[in-house]
């Protein structure tokens, strides 16, 4: 999502809390609210879509799940951690995983902005902590690098390097992860992006050679349109990598006829997933278009196009699904009374399956 979100103030990051604080971090920062990893035990449902799916795997231009099957993984991305972590509850998820049905829950750690770059060890926790929780409720997670400004992924290369590699050591053995390692690069070539895609997937795979990678392409994810290009840049020069996908984002209001006509292009050329998009603008407000949105899906259905939409809090843009005020209240978390027009929609679209 562009531009950069604004910055809330420290005396509102106080109040605010943080939901997912780790136990290692709460002598600097507020205790938790929220079960420890270990202790989180999802509501009993049926088969989950991990259950169900198994360890996810690129097969040609689809995501395929363990047993070869093309499908298609529907869900919510968190916002950023440093500022709604406390959106991010053991409630929360269980009604995600339960009540919205979805597939996958996108983690989404900001760098710059307050995130990690200002404390490398507790954001790696709280991401730890997202995963476990996840994984006990049988989604699947994306672990999303959210490099956003600058635009160039370089400048975060070093520090990439060592978070995907806990990462990738610690949950190894999981078979419900999608590693996304460069959220947004923009302002930069598709060969410095892919430049750096070659230099930080070999450090993941030396610890996890399993897990899936999705990689970030020029002008906000964008496949290049943003900044006046188009697929053809990655059909003919893709990373030098196996098991990856490339992803793409879309903002309906914003981005018409142009992205959806490249987005349907290079779905058949290359492995696509969309990891963000928004019913509104590009800065994920304003008026929803939902007739445009609809097109978008149609179409991510039609070619099996896994998606997340951004986002799951209670900021008070259009694109947070949650009604101002819900997170710190704790809920209520299911059925619609604590959501936005644009919540609604989502939560419909994100309850109805694949066939699995």
């Amino acid at each position: 999502m562009r531009p950069a979100r604004s910055v809330l103030s420290t005396a509102a990051l106080l109040l605010l809390g943080l939901a997912l604080t780790p136990a290692s971090a709460q002598a600097t920062h507020p205790p938790s609210d929220s079960p420890r990893p270990d202790a989180v035990q999802a509501a009993p449902t049926a088969v989950t879509p991990v259950a169900a799916n198994g360890q996810l795997k690129v097969c040609g231009t689809k995501l395929c799940n363990a047993r070869g099957k093309t499908i298609q993984l529907r869900g919510m991305s968190t916002h950023g951690l440093q500022w709604y972590s406390q959106c991010v509850t053991s409630g929360s998820l269980n009604a995600l995983a339960t009540d919205w049905k979805a597939d996958v829950l996108r983690i989404s750690m900001y760098i710059q902005e307050g995130g990690y770059e200002t404390d490398p060890r507790r954001f790696t926790d709280l991401v730890h902590s997202a995963i476990e929780q996840a994984t006990a409720r049988g989604m699947y997670a994306i672990v999303d690098w959210h490099m956003l400004d600058p635009g160039d992924p370089h400048r975060n290369l070093a520090r990439a390097k060592t978070f995907f590699s806990e990462i990738a050591q610690r949950h190894r053995d999981k078979n419900n992860l999608l590693y996304e390692i460069a959220n947004e690069p923009s302002g930069v070539s598709w060969s410095r992006i892919k430049s750096y895609a070659e230099q930080l997937i070999p450090v993941i795979r030396a610890k996890d050679p399993d897990t899936p990678i999705l990689v970030g392409t020029r002008a906000w994810s964008s496949l290049g349109v943003s900044e006046g290009a188009n697929e053809s840049e990655v059909i003919n020069n893709p990373v030098n990598a196996s098991n990856i996908m490339y992803t793409f984002h879309f903002y309906a209001y914003s981005h018409r006829d142009e992205y959806l006509q490249t987005l349907s292009r290079a779905a058949d050329r290359i492995p696509v997933f969309v990891t963000e998009f928004g019913t509104q603008n590009y800065a994920g407000e304003g008026a929803n278009d939902f007739a445009m949105s609809q097109r978008y899906l149609d179409l991510l259905a039609a070619k099996k196009i896994s998606w997340v939409n951004w986002n799951f809090s209670d900021d008070e843009r259009t694109g947070a699904v949650f009604k101002p005020g819900t997170c710190d209240a704790d809920g209520p978390w299911t059925g619609t009374a604590s959501l936005k027009p644009a919540g609604t929609w989502i939560r419909d679209h994100v309850r109805t399956p694949d066939d699995f």
